[in-house]
């Protein structure tokens, strides 16, 4: 008897292997270069061969409820990401209570790994199928990534970091200097940021420091900046919110644009193909009709400038048909004729919608919603500030989803990250500020990103 399976080796396989195993050896993992030769090495773990043998005799032979009790094995040429391998198993003796399997696992210069493995059978043959497996939903963000390599032929943006006075508030900025996105100006006190420096054991000699005393007039100095022409972008760093924003929107002194100023969360959610768009969760509090078509307006132009040649924006409320007893129903409808008239321009706007109906195709089908924004929304306007907070952040500790903030509708971008952002967020944040700044100078998204849309 014998049993016989392929593989192609994959980097999501190498990447479930070493989280779900605690390896973390460079040489296995696709985007890393383990022994310092200046090449990715992507090399198969031993053990996930080992595996692949194990998942054949668990479902083949002698099949599911089977139960190894004993291993021998010798181990022969690597194998690397994108190779296939063939997994052969031979029984070679067999008695009353167990099976001794031949083993062997052949890549493309000769056998990887031959073993012998003893097994007891189940006591009865049974059928098990992946249907009866829980789901596995993995994070990852590859849609962010691409954003980051989309900025490798674009001039560091010089941006203001505004109190940068702890190690997270530092390390993001500074990570995204070393990926090439920003100059950083460090805006603050300067014994606080070198002390953040120190703490996060990062050399910030080559950093420009603009010394400023409290959160009110750091956020001024980094405004002056950029009406300077010293800065093109400014960055949130440990400072409260309110303190921020209200330097950035003041009238006199601010960096307020020609429309209203409004803030977009971009989500990268592992479950979805695209980039999903939230507004506005951080600064209108209860806008009115006007203030959210200047809201759509930013975030299709956002949109477009991350590549999404035509953005789909779904306008939300709590039910898909207009209710005159619910005000953003009103307000959803009025803005989807709006954009029919041209009064929003660059994008596709439907409502009103839930959410469900609003990313889900089916969900659309089932409530008898037409159109080319039901199921496929890009842009979620939310009808409040707390809707649209809520719904990002749900996404973003329920959901899995990794996020990046920008404020627009200023003169330049404006980077407004949470305390609670990883580092990465902090870097996708400096990247899509990076590439609105392009749109802002040249009305088209980089080549890269044009190219995908």
């Amino acid at each position: 008897m014998n049993a016989t399976a392929e593989r192609t080796l994959t980097a999501q396989d190498f990447r479930l292997y070493s989280h779900a195993c605690g390896d973390l050896n460079p040489l296995h993992l696709p985007e890393l270069d383990g022994d310092g030769d200046g090449e990715t090495e992507a090399i198969c773990p031993a053990a996930y061969l080992a595996s692949l043998v194990s998942a054949l005799i668990g479902t083949k032979l002698p099949g599911p409820g089977s139960r190894e009790t004993g291993w021998s094995l010798r181990l022969g040429k690597p194998v690397r990401m994108g190779e296939t391998v063939k997994v052969q198993l031979v029984v070679e003796e067999k008695d009353a209570r167990s099976v001794t399997l031949k083993a062997r696992v052949e890549g493309p210069s000769g056998p990887a790994l031959e073993a012998r493995v003893t097994v007891v059978p189940p006591v009865k043959a049974q059928t098990f199928g992946s249907a009866e497996i829980s789901d596995l939903l993995t994070r990852k963000h590859e849609k962010f990534q691409r954003l980051i390599a989309a900025c490798a032929g674009l001039d560091p943006v010089a941006t203001a970091i505004v109190c940068p006075h702890t190690p997270d508030s530092l390390t993001g900025p500074l990570e995204a200097f070393d990926k090439g996105l920003i100059k950083p100006i460090l805006v603050g006190e300067r014994a606080r940021i070198e002390a953040a420096a120190k703490k996060a054991r990062r050399d910030i000699s080559g950093c420009e420091i603009v010394e400023a005393e409290g959160e009110e007039a750091a956020a001024k100095a980094a405004c002056a900046l950029v009406r300077e022409g010293k800065a093109g972008s400014v960055m949130k760093g440990h400072l409260h919110t309110e303190a921020f924003l209200k330097a950035i929107l003041s009238k006199e002194t601010g960096l307020r644009g020609s429309r209203r100023v409004s803030h977009v969360f971009v989500l990268d959610v592992p479950s979805e193909e695209r980039l999903l768009f939230i507004t506005d969760a951080a600064v209108n509090i209860a806008p009115g009709l006007m203030a959210k078509r200047d809201i759509v307006q930013n975030a299709i132009d956002l949109a477009r400038a991350l590549g999404v040649k035509q953005p789909k924006a779904a306008v939300l409320a709590a039910v898909e048909t207009v209710n005159p007893a619910m005000a953003a129903t009103i307000d959803a409808a009025a803005l989807a004729k709006m954009a029919e008239r041209g009064q929003i321009e660059g994008g596709l706007v439907d409502g009103p919608f839930a959410m469900d109906n609003a990313v889900d195709v089916t969900a659309a089908k089932i409530k008898d919603l037409s159109g080319e924004v039901a199921g496929h929304a890009d842009i979620l306007v939310g009808p409040n500030i707390e809707a649209a907070n809520v719904m990002a952040k749900e996404l973003s500790f329920v959901g899995r989803a990794e996020s990046a903030g920008v404020v627009i509708g200023t003169s330049v971008p404006v980077i407004l990250t949470s305390r609670a952002d990883s580092a990465f967020a902090r870097i996708v944040s400096c990247a899509v500020a990076a590439l609105h700044r392009h749109w802002q100078q040249t009305g088209e998204p980089v080549g890269a990103l044009a190219d995908r849309s």
